[in-house]
């Protein structure tokens, strides 16, 4: 069994959704502390002049040290328009415009105040939509015994334990943190998985990588995402 794990990021680029593919199971690790300026609520899109812009959840007030699990969405639903509203210049030229816009507003119908569980529900939205089997389990709720945690990269590996996981799949963002041989010593390979690069036409527009999500599905079918993510599946 191929085991991902990942906090639960916003609308993310499309080297989460690669990890998804590439695995067999999916923990939502929403026990870690929530850090400002991070994935969990925010991402990036095409701006309508140049570059790009975020596009923000805005949380409500919290404790410094506050875990994911316990970070509320602000009651005020208005940032949902705006988001909306940031992306109607990808109306004028992008060709899936109207789907994905579809999409987003059934992501946002979903009345849920917690941010990880709204992050969640669209992470599996998407996935429907393209075509990609998730099984999630949320950290918090999973009762399961863990050996000795002495770092970051531990969690990673009792947790691939705990399950029974004879690989564990990880951007290669996380390389500095985990230990090979810790894993090698449980029988578990660990992989540190370089997400397949799409670079697709963006009419007038500077192509930018590494964009939500959203961008890629303005631009490509989710046939040709999926087949694309399937193609560099290993």
């Amino acid at each position: 069994m191929k085991l991902g794990i990942m906090q639960p990021y916003f609308f993310p680029y499309l080297g989460y959704f690669d990890l998804i593919n590439c695995t067999d199971r999916w923990v939502v690790f929403d026990t870690a502390q929530y850090i400002r300026h991070g994935w969990v609520n925010r991402n990036r899109i095409l701006h309508p002049n140049v570059g790009w812009q975020y596009i923000i959840v805005p949380i409500q007030k919290h404790v410094q040290k506050a875990t994911i699990q316990e970070i509320k969405v602000h009651s005020d639903a208005a940032w949902r328009n705006r988001i909306l509203g940031q992306l109607q210049h990808y109306k004028k030229c992008a060709p899936y415009y109207s789907s994905t816009i579809e999409l987003v507003q059934d992501c946002f119908d979903v009345e849920e105040m917690s941010l990880s569980r709204l992050n969640t529900v669209i992470l599996a939205k998407v996935c429907s939509f393209i075509g990609i089997q998730l099984k999630y389990e949320y950290f918090s709720e999973m009762k399961i015994e863990l050996g000795s945690v002495e770092g970051p990269g531990d969690w990673a590996l009792r947790i691939s334990e705990a399950l029974g996981a004879k690989e564990y799949v990880n951007p290669p963002g996380g390389v500095e943190i985990f230990d090979n041989a810790k894993f090698k010593a449980s029988g578990i390979k660990l992989t540190l998985r370089q997400g397949p690069v799409l670079e697709y036409s963006c009419s007038d527009y500077h192509f930018e990588p590494r964009l939500s999500i959203i961008d890629v599905l303005m631009w490509n079918k989710p046939q040709d995402v999926k087949r694309h993510l399937d193609i560099n599946r290993y």
